[in-house]
């Protein structure tokens, strides 16, 4: 047999709920004792919690219940499953109750050794985020098997410019965790069109009977990412956004979720970007002017114009 066929033999006679030699292993697989060893190493290393018992009545045996835990993970594995699993409470997962207990489980089938590793590296690592609301995280879990099992959810949505909700029925194909916040992408009945929805504007969300078919390949990311940053129609719309400054700022400008989408070239003190017209002056001013005079615009001069235009209004608010 080869070497993995005879470790899933060993796990198996492990398995049997009494304890078995390395002699016996040798015998019932016919091969050295030597290998043996190396292979009951080679489970402990991956993390089957092998128990071994010197002495006359000695031997190997499993940690009871180990094969409740369908797959085995070494260290390593672990260690980015359990930071992943922090990482995903952080940004609001709202099935935090049953990934506690995945967690859980895969720290109870790790070797002392292995855990104290994990606990060591869990240890340093953390993460900060916004908090999330306990009803949004319901909306998530109702979006989610909505998305699973392709059925269509009534909900009460208020938009950004809508003082009242209103109701609307959704077929959602997806969701996505954006810029810490969560959205569904689906096809809207009362706009007769693909939308996204964000997941803090849902007041209600109820199943309906209504079921749907996710239009194949469809990438709930791509859609929501084209409509968030549209390419321009045609290049020759497209200008130079050219700005100067602290190394720091423009780090902080090269990785901006709008500005980094149209970095073209960065040098140790400059920065350009390309961009249509329309975004340089409709949303532009409003990034750059929290930089303050950390940062310098070059170029265009049209754009010098709307930031003190911006700057002089923000004053003249202020004076009252």
């Amino acid at each position: 047999m080869s070497k993995s066929d005879n470790m899933l033999a060993i796990l198996w006679m492990l398995n049997s709920g009494t304890k078995v030699t390395a002699k016996q292993i040798s015998e019932k697989l016919e091969i050295n004792i030597r290998t043996v060893y190396r292979y009951i190493d080679a489970l402990c290393a991956s993390g089957v919690p092998i128990i071994s018992d010197t002495g006359h009545n000695g031997g190997y045996s499993l940690l009871n219940n180990f094969f409740s835990a369908p797959l085995f993970f070494d260290v390593e594995e672990q260690k980015a499953l359990l930071h992943a699993a922090v990482f995903a409470k952080e940004a609001g997962y709202p099935f935090s109750e049953v990934l506690n207990r995945a967690t859980e489980k895969l720290k109870m089938y790790s070797n002392r050794k292995q855990e104290s590793i994990l606990n060591r590296h869990l240890a340093g690592f953390e993460v900060i985020n916004r908090d999330i609301a306990p009803s949004v995280k319901t909306i998530l879990e109702e979006l989610e098997a909505a998305v699973a099992n392709e059925y269509s959810v009534e909900i009460e949505y208020r938009t950004s410019h809508e003082e009242q909700p209103r109701s609307r029925v959704i077929d959602p194909y997806g969701m996505l965790y954006w810029n810490n916040k969560w959205y569904t992408v689906g096809f809207c009945h009362l706009r007769n069109e693909i939308r996204s929805f964000r997941a803090e504007r849902i007041l209600q969300i109820k199943r309906t009977h209504m079921m749907f078919k996710r239009p194949e390949a469809f990438s709930a990311r791509k859609f929501f990412l084209q409509n968030l940053l549209p390419d321009p129609a045609s290049k020759d719309e497209v200008i130079s956004l050219i700005i100067s400054g602290r190394s720091e700022a423009l780090d902080d400008l090269c990785i901006h979720w709008f500005l980094g989408h149209h970095l073209k070239e960065r040098t140790s003190n400059q920065a350009v970007f390309l961009l249509d017209e329309r975004a340089i002056h409709a949303y532009v001013p409003y990034f750059l002017l929290s930089y303050g005079k950390a940062i310098q615009v070059i170029e265009p001069q049209s754009l010098k114009k709307k930031l003190v235009s911006i700057a002089s209004e923000l004053m003249e608010y202020y004076q009252f």
